[in-house]
């Protein structure tokens, strides 16, 4: 890879992958969807034969306690020890943004307010295919449960004996959720959106997965709510001279490692630490046990770009809308104030991204392939929703009801108007004569 000047990078491979506009791909995601809607369980029991070749006849569909109690037996004490301390650290980062309802009388005797209410029952997609990911149980439950939903569904892809990685079990038994399944793609979405003989469908699906289930979310939208649709991982560091070249090569192949599709990218004012890094990436890359898909997502979306100072630097991350934003300069909280569009922001060294990953608290499910500019990570209020109160006092409507009904009839909408007037029967009377 060469350094590129920021005059001549490429946007579009940077931020706008090739990812889920196959017109015969969605049709293969409506022809499952559609399978499963309409003859449920079978059709789960088909398509995981079919895709993961796995007999769910045999192993069953949903995970039973002694599964789950059989995979406390197979994880070390230490990954229990590290799932529970960030487990309190995700909870502890997500119970400060909980709110509550509110109502305001006013002094006419009125009530103006917000319930604020948890879901009923919300499913989560936790990926498997070429890594699994108990982190992404804890982020997707432990919100839910600061919300206060009662019902968490999981699906997640089995393995190739059926069963799924006791680590991703023990995390779900350790976050509260009620029910797991051993389904994934679009039919664990399917499964989720409309139910089966013997499950229930959900009100909301969270979390990333495939293409297959990003499609799948996308198609099942409006039947139920999701989260967001997620791509590929992502990853720009802004670095200053006193970077070091090991410690950015690592954090930038920590995402190329996701994914072929993964994007990293260096930007700094510094030729020489681009250089040495470039370097870095390279000498890291040889014994990196998933070098195959590192190596394709840096050589297809990695880019190391000269930039002439650091604020060019910031207004080009503020125009890519990265997933996660690492701000490695000597000062990074006196550039804080210029970000906007990001997913998460990484401060100074000691920061490296996957400790939001795993550890700090703050959610790791976060918008991407530009859509920072206008979304935001997984929270509580995602498991949520709010309803509007109205309490009019008579004098209120009394006061209010000539410009109400005016501004219905500006609509053509008689009916409304009267509904108002109807109240205050001498009026509607004396306009009826």
């Amino acid at each position: 890879m060469k350094i590129e000047n920021i005059k001549d990078i490429d946007l579009n491979r940077l931020t706008r992958k090739s990812y889920g506009d196959d017109a015969n791909l969605e049709q293969r995601v409506a022809d499952i969807l559609k399978r499963v809607r309409e003859d449920g369980e079978e059709a789960v029991y088909q398509l995981t034969e079919e895709f993961d070749h796995n007999n769910l006849r045999l192993s069953g569909l949903r995970v039973s306690e002694e599964e789950i109690q059989g995979a406390y037996q197979d994880v070390s004490k230490d990954f229990l020890e590290a799932m529970r301390t960030a487990k309190r650290n995700i909870l502890r980062y997500h119970e400060k943004q909980k709110r509550t309802s509110w109502l305001e009388p006013d002094p006419d005797g009125s009530i103006l307010g917000q319930l604020l209410l948890p879901l009923k029952r919300v499913g989560i997609y936790v990926p498997g295919g070429t890594a699994s990911y108990p982190s992404s149980v804890l982020m997707n439950a432990l919100p839910a449960v600061v919300a206060g939903v009662k019902e968490i569904v999981m699906v997640s892809p089995p393995r190739a004996d059926g069963t799924l990685l006791p680590e991703v079990l023990v995390a779900a038994a350790e976050a509260g959720v009620t029910e797991v399944y051993k389904v994934g793609g679009a039919q664990g979405i399917g499964v989720l959106a409309f139910g089966t003989e013997t499950i229930s469908p959900v009100d909301k699906i969270t979390g990333p997965g495939n293409i297959y289930v990003t499609l799948a979310k996308k198609q099942v939208f409006g039947i139920v709510d999701i989260d967001m649709l997620a791509g590929p991982s992502e990853i720009l560091i802004l670095v200053d001279e006193t970077g070091r070249p090991e410690e950015l090569a690592a954090d930038l192949l920590s995402q190329a490692e996701h994914d072929r599709l993964a994007s990293a990218i260096l930007v700094s004012p510094s030729r020489p630490l681009l250089e040495q890094t470039l370097l870095e990436v390279e000498r890291q890359l040889k014994d990196l046990p998933r070098a195959e898909i590192a190596r394709a997502s840096w050589e297809s979306y990695g880019a190391a770009i000269l930039v002439s100072d650091l604020q060019e630097g910031m207004d080009l991350a503020n125009k890519i809308a990265p997933e996660h934003f690492e701000l490695v300069v000597e000062d990074p909280y006196s550039w804080l104030g210029q970000v906007r569009n990001v997913g998460a922001v990484f401060l100074g060294r000691y920061s490296p991204e996957p400790v939001g990953d795993y550890f700090a608290g703050p959610n790791h499910v976060l918008p991407t392939g530009g859509t920072a500019r206008f979304y935001s990570p997984l929270n509580v209020d995602t498991f949520m929703k709010k309803v509007s109160v109205i309490g009019y006092s008579e004098a209120a409507l009394k006061r209010d009801a000539k410009q109400i009904a005016l501004l219905a009839r500006s609509e053509g909408l008689e009916a409304h108007a009267r509904a108002v007037e109807v109240r205050f029967k001498e009026k509607f009377e004396e306009r009826e004569r």
